[in-house]
């Protein structure tokens, strides 16, 4: 990297005074390194994608991402397609791509290891969807997409409520949300890997997963899920049983999540999601942590589609 464009969101993750000290350290070490650095806020939740695109359109070949998951995926948007590399730097409540590329939670340590990182291409996945209008729309992702329980509890996350209390309410809200939802059923095409003609099930969740470590207490979600795989790895779970959604949490938390009969681990190309004949449900539907919209869904890989910025170390114990 020579010329890096820091976009850091300035309500992500840590206190103010914090966060300020943190930019500060990570833009001293760039350019104690040689690099040129230009450290921009974010003007809004969604401004990210665009001030990623006039920093790549103004001769910037890195972009880093300061601050959690939405911080990336808004970024990613626009860095699609083109030349310019993505790096994460953690400073959000969620940092499950950072834990995946190995990255420590540090942002000064972590800055010092994507300076000797390597630009690697890489897929994404993409998801069309619909918004609050009506209108069809896509997005691309890095970590995951899902559609039922995982989205209402995306939709309940207040932005200022997770500052303050940063990762406790993801607990507090997960348990509210296991007692009170209904878990409807909606209907999932699944596009195998191999050639096999598509299945159609009845599920109450989804999950396509494109990274394999989300650190924290979940940490291996979907084994054999890779950023680097060119496919998507699908929790599907068959069944409205909270007490079979609260057995899958603790296999998860216990790091051993267990696959069987109604909780399926599929290795697919695509998806499609759509809602059962006759049912009036409103099913929501969120990528890498954000709230888009409600289905219809496709999901599908889009290959070799970014520059990522992945840690040697990180690729040197992938291939032990």
């Amino acid at each position: 990297m020579r010329r890096v464009a820091l976009i850091y969101n300035p309500a992500s993750g840590q206190r103010p005074e914090r966060r300020a000290a943190a930019i500060a350290e990570v833009v001293a070490v760039l350019r104690d390194a040689g690099v040129e650095v230009k450290a921009i806020a974010t003007e809004s939740p969604a401004s990210a994608g665009r001030q990623a695109q006039e920093a790549a359109r103004h001769g910037y070949d890195t972009i880093l991402a300061c601050g959690g998951d939405g911080t990336a995926h808004e970024a990613l948007q626009s860095l699609v397609g083109g030349f310019a590399a993505l790096g994460v730097i953690p400073m959000g409540t969620a940092n499950a791509l950072a834990a995946d590329l190995g990255l420590p939670a540090s942002p000064v340590k972590a800055v010092k290891m994507l300076l000797t990182a390597t630009p690697m291409r890489v897929s994404v996945g993409r998801i069309f969807y619909r918004d609050s209008e009506g209108s069809s729309r896509s997005r691309y992702f890095i970590v995951a997409a899902g559609i039922g329980a995982d989205a209402l509890f995306m939709s309940r996350l207040d932005p200022k409520l997770k500052q303050r209390f940063g990762y406790a309410l993801y607990v507090v809200e997960a348990f509210r949300l296991w007692v009170t939802y209904t878990y409807p059923m909606f209907a999932a095409r699944f596009q195998e890997r191999g050639g096999h003609a598509p299945r159609v099930e009845e599920v109450s969740q989804i999950l396509a997963v494109r990274i394999g470590n989300f650190g924290g207490a979940v940490r291996k979600l979907a084994p054999g899920a890779a950023i680097t795989n060119p496919n998507l790895h699908v929790i599907a779970l068959e069944t409205r049983s909270r007490l079979r959604y609260l057995r899958f949490m603790i296999s998860v938390l216990l790091r051993r999540p267990a696959y069987s009969g109604l909780v399926e681990l599929v290795d697919c190309e695509s998806l499609e999601c759509f809602a059962l004949e006759g049912s009036t449900e409103r099913l929501l539907v969120e990528a890498d942590g954000e709230l888009l919209g409600t289905l219809p869904v496709r999901i599908e890989v889009v290959p070799q589609a970014l520059t990522l910025l992945i840690p040697q170390k990180t690729l040197d114990n992938r291939k032990k």
